[in-house]
C-alpha cells in the first residue's frame, strides 16, 4: 500500500465514529488539544523559528514571511479561534425542512458530515490548527497537507493536536498529516478519491490551478485574492484613505490585502496625493496614464491589473465611474472581496449588486473578510467559487445533507 493510501484507510475507519460523536465528545477533544497546544507551545515556536530561518535564507518575501511567523501572540489567538469554535452550535444531525406528504410519508432534510476532507494549503502553519478544529467540531476526518516551508511548524502543532486527541474520547487518527514534501504526493492525494471526499486548496492561483487540472476528488478552490477598493467622487477622503492604508498595509501577505485601488477621476487630483504622502514610503505604487500626471509611480503593466502581489505593491486606476470601476473588477478580480467608498446610496447599491465576488464592502476595509471575524470561530479558507460554499468557510459549509423517510407500511402504486 502507498503513503496515502495507508493515511486514507485511517482516516475511513475513524469516519463511521466521528460522524455520530456528541457534541460534548467533540468538544472536550478541541478542549484538549487547546491545552496541548498551551503545553507545548515552547516547541512550536522553536520549530517557527526553524522554518522563518529558512525562508530568510532563501529570500522569501516579507509579506510572506510574516503570512509564516508564529509568536505567542498568534499562538494565543489559535487557541482563541479553537475556544471560540467550541462555543458555536454543532452543525450535525439538525433539520430546517420537515413536511409530510399526502400518503402520510414524513421527510426530514438533515445535515451530516461531508466524510473526509483534504486541504492543501502554502506556509500560514494556523490553518493547521483551524482546518483540523473546523473539521472535527463538523464531524470530518481531515488529511493536511501544508507546504514545506512551514514543515517544522506543521510537525510540531500535528504532534501537538494528536496528544490532545488522546487524552480526549476522539480518536488521533481523525487527522493526519503529509510529511513528505515531494509534490508526487499532492499528486496521490489528489486522486484519491476512494479516502477523500473533497479537497480544498488553499494558496495562490498556482496552487489553485494545480489542484483543479489534476484532481479527481471533488474540489472546492480557495484562497486567491487580488481584491479592489474603489473611491468614489462622493467619498469622504479621509475615511477613504484610512481604509486604502488598512487594507493594504495591516498585514500584505494575506489573501484579503487590497491590491489594485480605483480612484473617480473628478477626485484623483486631491485623493491620489493624499494616497502617495501616505503611502510612498512603504508601499510601491504602480499607476495608470491618468494616475501618473497626477503622482509620481511606476508604470503600470497590465500583470499588474491581475496580480495579488502579498507584498507592499499596489497597482492604481483613475475610473470615469462606478459603473467603469465595476468593468475593471470584473475583468481582472479573482471573486474575493471588494470595496466600494461613496456617500452616494445609488452608486452603493450598483456596486453591491452588480459586483460578482464573495463579499462585497461598502465603507470598509477588505481586510475584514475572515471565517474568525465572521464568528465561523476560524476558516477553511475564502471560496472564490459559487458551488457548494462560498466566502469564508465554516462549519455550516463542511456539511451536506441527507434525508429521513419515516413510513408506517406505505408502497407505491
Amino acid at each position: 500500500m502507498s503513503y496515502i493510501t495507508d493515511k486514507g484507510i485511517l482516516l475511513r475507519k475513524a469516519e463511521s465514529e466521528l460522524s455520530t460523536a456528541p457534541t460534548k465528545d467533540k468538544n472536550l477533544a478541541i478542549e484538549k488539544v487547546c491545552e496541548s497546544l498551551e503545553k507545548h507551545r515552547k516547541s512550536i515556536l522553536e520549530a517557527n523559528l526553524l522554518d522563518i530561518e529558512d525562508a530568510e535564507k532563501n529570500k522569501m518575501a516579507i509579506g510572506l514571511i510574516d503570512r509564516l511567523k508564529l509568536d505567542d501572540e498568534r499562538l494565543d489567538d489559535i487557541i482563541g479561534a479553537l475556544h471560540q469554535i467550541i462555543e458555536l452550535q454543532d452543525p450535525i444531525w439538525k433539520s430546517d425542512q420537515v413536511w409530510t406528504l399526502e400518503n402520510g410519508l414524513t421527510i426530514s432534510k438533515m445535515t451530516v458530515p461531508l466524510g473526509v476532507i483534504g486541504i492543501i494549503y502554502e506556509s500560514r502553519p494556523n490553518v493547521t490548527v483551524d482546518a483540523f478544529g473546523l473539521a472535527l467540531k463538523s464531524g470530518n476526518c481531515i488529511m493536511l497537507r501544508g507546504s514545506s516551508s512551514a514543515i517544522n511548524s506543521n510537525i510540531a502543532l500535528v504532534k501537538a493536536i494528536k496528544e490532545g486527541l488522546k487524552e480526549s474520547p476522539i480518536s488521533e487518527d481523525i487527522i493526519q498529516f503529509i510529511e513528505e514534501t515531494d509534490r508526487e504526493y499532492v499528486l496521490e492525494m489528489l486522486r484519491a478519491d476512494k479516502y477523500i471526499d473533497l479537497i480544498i486548496p488553499r494558496g495562490g492561483q498556482q496552487l489553485i490551478d494545480f489542484v483543479v487540472e489534476n484532481a479527481s476528488v471533488p474540489t472546492l478552490q480557495t484562497g486567491s485574492g487580488n481584491c479592489h477598493i474603489f473611491v468614489d467622487d462622493t467619498a469622504d477622503l479621509d475615511k477613504g484613505l484610512n481604509i486604502v492604508k488598512n487594507a493594504k498595509t495591516q498585514r500584505v501577505g494575506v489573501c484579503n490585502a487590497c491590491e489594485t485601488l480605483l480612484v473617480h477621476e473628478k477626485i484623483a487630483g486631491k485623493f491620489l496625493p493624499m494616497v502617495y504622502e501616505e503611502l510612498k514610503d512603504i508601499v510601491e505604487l504602480r499607476g495608470c496614464v491618468k494616475t501618473k500626471e497626477i503622482i509620481e509611480v511606476r508604470d503600470a503593466t497590465e500583470s499588474d491589473w491581475k496580480e495579488e502581489f502579498l507584498d507592499y505593491t499596489l497597482a492604481i486606476r483613475v475610473v470615469r465611474d462606478v459603473e467603469d470601476a465595476i468593468e475593471h473588477i470584473q475583468t481582472y478580480s479573482t471573486k474575493h472581496s471588494e470595496a466600494i467608498v461613496t456617500e452616494n446610496l445609488a452608486n452603493s447599491r450598483i456596486f453591491l449588486r452588480k459586483v460578482d465576488s464573495a463579499t462585497v464592502y461598502l465603507n470598509a476595509s477588505t481586510r475584514f473578510t475572515d471565517g474568525g471575524v465572521f464568528g465561523f470561530g476560524a476558516e477553511m479558507g475564502i471560496s472564490t467559487q459559487k458551488m457548494h460554499a462560498r466566502g469564508p468557510v465554516g462549519l455550516d459549509q463542511l456539511v451536506t445533507h441527507k434525508y429521513l423517510i419515516l413510513g408506517e407500511g406505505q408502497i407505491r402504486n
